[in-house]
């Protein structure tokens, strides 16, 4: 609370600072700012269905050979302006989803799941260099888990009472980015730094699953540091720039503007680019 308390006493009318209200929470998480990742684009990954239908039909022959399908995706946490930003993919400028993907039948959970983040954002060759290339992935809670109870494209935060056999359990992951990660990402697809309030309530955009990521994360604190890992803010800190500062970012991808291997900065996302929805 010292933080708190020294920003307070900068104001005129500072307010009263209330007793201790942390317990039972997990550890505060550090956020770095945006600007200490580097971005940039590799080979395309085509998606593995070209439509929904052909992608429910995969998972009945997955399930029939080896039973429910295991599926994990990462809630990779930054800020910009000290808000809480969420890297998200957006493939063909209409769907969004989580760096991620279904666990081949042997895998591990934990080591099968990095590396399938390896194979969306893990630069290749010797594309980067430097600090951040070969940083390992930091896998820490389990947020959610979504359950898939029939070959169908609705899934729910619980296991409906007369399910016995679900098709597919997807399993959301807080990840904790490190100080400095490079992050390549397909061509086909656009790596973007989305806000929390963009996500908040927004499920006409972003589906249910992804909408509620804000829900998910309000059980942590955060603290915001700035390039030179000095504390600039804290949950609850100081007051935000303002609304007009905080846009969702396109870090890069989408093939028209980014240039193979470059780091294409931070541009503002424009609504509207396509149609809105997450992917089953």
């Amino acid at each position: 609370m010292s933080t708190i308390t020294e920003t307070a006493m900068q104001s005129s009318r500072p307010p009263i600072i209330p007793k201790d209200f942390c317990a039972k929470q997990p550890e505060t998480i550090r956020l770095y700012p945006l600007s200490n990742y580097t971005f940039g684009t590799k080979e395309t990954q085509p998606e593995e269905d070209p439509s929904v239908l052909a992608r429910l039909k995969r998972l009945e022959e997955h399930y029939e050979k080896y039973g429910m399908r295991r599926t994990c995706e990462g809630v990779l946490v930054c800020h910009e302006h000290n808000h809480p930003h969420v890297l998200m993919l957006q493939i063909a400028n209409a769907f969004f989803k989580l760096p991620g993907d279904y666990l081949r039948p042997d895998d591990d959970e934990i080591e099968g799941f990095k590396a399938r983040l390896n194979e969306r954002l893990a630069p290749v060759g010797s594309q980067f260099s430097g600090e951040g290339v070969n940083e390992d992935w930091e896998i820490g809670d389990t947020l959610a888990q979504w359950w898939r109870p029939n070959f169908e494209t609705f899934m729910y935060p619980f296991l409906p009472g007369h399910v016995t056999r679900p098709k597919e359990c997807k399993k959301l992951y807080f990840i904790q980015l490190p100080k400095k990660k490079v992050l390549s990402v397909p061509k086909n697809m656009k790596l973007l730094a989305v806000p929390l309030f963009e996500l908040y309530d927004n499920t006409a955009r972003y589906g249910p699953q992804l909408s509620a990521i804000p829900h998910l994360l309000s059980r942590y604190n955060f603290e915001f540091v700035d390039e030179n890992d000095n504390v600039v803010a804290v949950t609850p800190g100081t007051p935000c720039p303002g609304i007009d500062a905080l846009r969702t970012k396109v870090l890069t991808g989408g093939g028209e503007t980014a240039g193979e291997g470059q780091d294409t900065g931070m541009e503002d996302y424009k609504e509207g680019a396509g149609e809105n929805g997450s992917q089953a």
